[in-house]
């Protein structure tokens, strides 16, 4: 699916991120990214059924499970038109947007990673995860120290300095309910990224990652199976 020709246009976007340049080199962006990601999206229909079957592995070149690859630059001061990225997202049946829980992965010349969980969650969601957090922290404890999960993944993401209004300082999870994202990362690297195995290595991440997955999930009341 991918190959290192892949990672070779990612970097030469980076140096000449223009539409130009992008418009000329339009057809390899078809061949050596959108194709190989597409590909790779039908590929995890089955994987994801079995492990997540309320996420959705949706093969489509527009508003499917591929990122597009033309940045919103609106209201940022780096005003280039194209990330300089893949971005492929699964995301809940019910979510509707890169908030909702969902399973991610990354692929850039400078890093790629597979990720679960919820990115900068709108308010009330963050409410409703800190909260069975609160209620819960052995049911939340079990699911972030879970053997499987541990093993692969690291909780990231941006976090309060101080506890949230309204949740007790000594609570023994509190520093989890500082956080304003509840996301975890694994590694992967090119060689992963180029082999035949690919797809059955996220299966294995992401099913090491169902504990922490049915716990946002239960959070958000959303099923997630």
């Amino acid at each position: 699916m991918f190959t290192k020709a892949t990672f070779a246009f990612l970097a030469e976007l980076a140096e000449n991120n223009n539409k130009a340049w992008f418009e000329a080199n339009k057809q390899r962006y078809e061949d050596l990214v959108r194709e190989p990601a597409l590909d790779f999206i039908e590929e995890m229909e089955a994987p994801l059924k079995r492990c997540a079957p309320q996420f959705r592995a949706e093969g489509k070149k527009m508003g499917g499970s591929l990122m597009r690859v033309f940045r919103d630059t609106r209201f940022a001061r780096d005003k280039t038109p194209y990330k300089t990225n893949i971005g492929i997202q699964f995301r809940h049946a019910l979510g509707k947007d890169v908030h909702a829980p969902g399973f991610y992965l990354h692929i850039a010349e400078d890093e790629c990673f597979l990720g679960v969980g919820c990115w900068h969650p709108e308010s009330d969601a963050l409410g409703k995860i800190r909260d069975l957090i609160a209620a819960q922290p052995e049911r939340w404890i079990a699911a972030r120290d879970d053997r499987h999960f541990a093993e692969h993944w690291t909780l990231e993401g941006d976090s309060l300095s101080r506890p949230p209004r309204g949740y007790a300082a000594e609570h023994p999870a509190i520093d989890d309910l500082k956080r304003k994202d509840f996301i975890a990362l694994t590694p992967l690297s090119r060689k992963e990224i180029t082999s035949s195995e690919l797809v059955a290595l996220c299966e294995q991440r992401y099913t090491a990652a169902v504990p922490f997955m049915e716990f946002l999930c239960t959070a958000l009341e959303v099923p997630y199976r």
